[in-house]
């Protein structure tokens, strides 16, 4: 046996030493003592067999050190520390937490036995031949423990697979892990008898878990429930052993703890050392990877938090391209929840023109460092256009560039410019065609007087008998062409009046007659016209308005007609009631027909499939407006090669209406 004895005076070695050698010849224990006055006389590494500290007194604090320093230097397995002091309860306890096994007060004639009965309990301790077996067993399982534990992926059942591998594996009641909540534990996970458990937190103070945590490895071979009172669990459950690596972070601090605990006494080898502590470090690592992804998704919530205070859509680029961040307003924009956005690129969602273009201006941005800001359409996931205002800056987030894309969406602006724009050309074209109404009612005024005087003054001249049929009739014909040139300029003054917003009854049929009249030149020598009227009462409206409808109806239905004769091609001015609020008006044509892509455009501001110069896209999204502010709406059915119904349902007014007739070709 080995025995070490540190700063033990001169005056009771030489007693000591004698007493230590009798009772090791009684015992056939060879005794081999060495004296050191300090630490720095002793190897870095100690040899196994006891260690005998002697404590002269004074603060206790130097003590404590040189024993924690031998505790740092030792086997635990395969040593006894044995402080020999008079301190009281208080200090000693601090003396067990600083590493030393037993305390007792010297001096007594019966030191050489005590010593050599701690040295025969510690060779107890170490395996032996006829246990060679059984530590072979526990050798293979801490091996294969180790290489499960490396082959474990992270997953929310990772602290139950350690426990219970590690319990299996030291054989051992009970293993537990946990973390460190200010002066308390949280229990992680907890293998006990078999079956998994739970344990609410508990105070560190007082356990071998403490004792754990400040000296980062702590064994209790027997006996821990004795040397820690305070400890309820340790005393309910009966346990007498303790083994114990503290969990530390990357920089070194502790974090948490994993124990195990057995009702019987533990022997640990240096193999389960370095098992547990195997076990230590990758807890610690996947617990500091926990804490990690815990702050990122609070401080990922607290981003968008922020984010989605902004009211305008908000989007933000990786180098990539890729979509890093967004608040909720670019969700509702795009018409997609977050979690379908996240990590795509504008090529996934626009067209190629549009991604191509939005792909230049963003390059523009991270290659030059400038801010960049433009108006752009895109197409919504309802196959709708929208104008938006970009504005793009480059920030550096996390040690990378990343770029930040503020979108305002000013698509209902521009409708409404647009249809302030067209409202002023139709008050211009309005006064213009007022004006010119004026000037040919005039003339025609004296016109039609005229040919009255001429017709009596015919009437009393002498005239020849067979010329006065011929006069006749051409007087006849001139008065029906003046009747006709009237009522053109008071459908053109009808139409011309865009300023008028007044709303009354409106007889649905006398503005189809005024329309089909106004269109009749153009509408003659393309198509046939069918006028299928029913009995419809008046609607509430604005005549000159609807009249403006009706007309650009017209207008789109004589443009789908493909090129071919008159008689082959159809146009049909329908009316009905649909219950007792609406009349529905509606204008047929057997034309081309319109695509379903397109349909769905067709009302949009700009929106057109004619050539540069013929059309500018907003006469049907006009037309829709002023129905809606009639209070009723258009609707269009379409089928390719089979021609196109726009269909207008329009609120009934309460005046009784007027009865016309049936269905009729109108001739022109």
């Amino acid at each position: 046996m080995h025995v070490v004895m540190l700063g033990v005076p001169q005056a009771v070695t030489g007693e000591w030493e004698r007493t230590l050698h009798e009772a090791g010849a009684r015992h056939s224990v060879e005794c081999q003592v060495q004296h050191a006055r300090g630490l720095e006389e002793l190897p870095e590494s100690l040899p196994p067999g006891l260690l005998v500290l002697w404590d002269a007194g004074g603060p206790v604090q130097h003590t404590l050190t040189i024993c924690q320093r031998l505790h740092s230097r030792r086997d635990p397995t395969r040593s006894q520390l044995v402080v020999l002091t008079e301190r009281g309860p208080d200090e000693l306890d601090a003396l067990d937490q600083a590493g030393a096994d037993e305390c007792l007060t010297p001096p007594g004639g019966r030191w050489g036995a005590r010593l050599i009965a701690l040295e025969r309990r510690l060779r107890a301790l170490e395996p032996s031949a006829l246990v060679a077996g059984g530590h072979r067993k526990r050798t293979e399982a801490t091996l294969q423990a180790l290489l499960e534990l490396t082959l474990a992926e992270p997953g929310p059942d990772f602290f139950q697979v350690l426990v219970r591998q590690l319990a299996q594996a030291l054989d051992v009641t009970c293993a537990l892990v946990g973390e460190l909540d200010g002066d308390s534990v949280r229990k992680l996970a907890c293998f006990n008898l078999g079956d998994f458990c739970e344990l609410p937190p508990y105070a560190l103070a007082g356990t071998p878990c403490q004792v754990t945590v400040e000296r980062a490895l702590c064994h209790y071979p027997d006996g821990v429930a004795a040397r820690f009172p305070e400890d309820t669990m340790l005393h309910e459950q009966g346990l007498r052993s303790y083994l114990g690596a503290a969990l530390k972070d990357s920089s070194g601090n502790p974090i948490g703890v994993l124990a195990v605990l057995n009702d019987k006494p533990l022997a640990a080898h240096q193999l389960d050392y370095a098992l547990i502590n195997a076990f230590a470090v990758r807890a610690g690592f996947e617990l500091e990877r926990r804490h990690q992804r815990d702050e990122m998704e609070r401080s990922r919530d607290q981003l968008q938090k922020t984010l989605d205070t902004v009211p305008e859509p908000l989007l933000v680029k990786d180098r990539g391209y890729r979509w890093v961040a967004m608040n909720s307003a670019f969700c509702r924009l795009m018409g997609r929840p977050i979690e379908e956005l996240l990590g795509r690129t504008d090529r996934d969602f626009y067209t190629k023109a549009e991604a191509d273009t939005f792909r230049r201006q963003d390059e523009q941005v991270f290659t030059t460092g400038q801010p960049h800001e433009s108006e752009d359409g895109f197409t919504d996931i309802s196959g709708q256009g929208r104008t938006l205002v970009t504005r793009k800056a480059l920030f550096t987030g996390g040690g990378r560039s990343l770029l930040m894309v503020l979108c305002r969406d000013i698509t209902e602006r521009k409708r409404l410019e647009s249809q302030l724009r067209m409202a002023d050309r139709m008050v211009s074209a309005g006064t213009l065609a007022t004006g010119v109404a004026h000037e040919i009612n005039n003339p025609l005024t004296f016109v039609s007087a005229n040919l009255t005087y001429l017709e009596e003054q015919l009437t009393e001249m002498m005239v020849m008998p067979e010329a006065l049929p011929e006069l006749r009739e051409v007087l006849s014909e001139t008065r029906e062409g003046v009747g006709r040139i009237r009522e053109l300029v008071q459908d053109l003054k009808s139409f011309a009046r865009a300023d008028d917003e007044r709303s009354g009854p409106v007889d649905v049929h006398r503005v189809v007659d005024s329309a089909l009249r106004l269109m009749r030149s153009a509408l003659r020598h393309r198509t046939q016209v069918v006028r299928a009227f029913g009995e419809v009462p008046p609607v509430r409206g604005n005549e000159s308005r609807l009249g403006q409808v009706l007309v650009n109806l017209l207008v789109n239905a004589l443009q789908a007609l493909p090129p071919r004769t008159p008689d082959d091609n159809r146009i049909q001015v329908s009316t009905w009631r649909e219950g007792p609020h609406h009349v529905v008006l509606q204008v047929e044509d057997n034309g081309q027909g319109i695509p379903l892509e397109i349909q769905r455009r067709i009302f949009e501001p700009f929106f057109t499939t004619k050539p540069v110069g013929v059309g500018t896209g907003l006469g049907l999204s006009i037309c829709n407006t002023i129905v809606q502010g009639m209070g009723g709406r258009i609707e269009v059915r379409s089928q390719p090669g089979q021609g196109t119904a726009f269909q207008l349902r329009l609120p009934v007014d309460g005046i009784p209406p007027p009865l016309r007739g049936k269905d009729a070709v109108l001739p022109l």
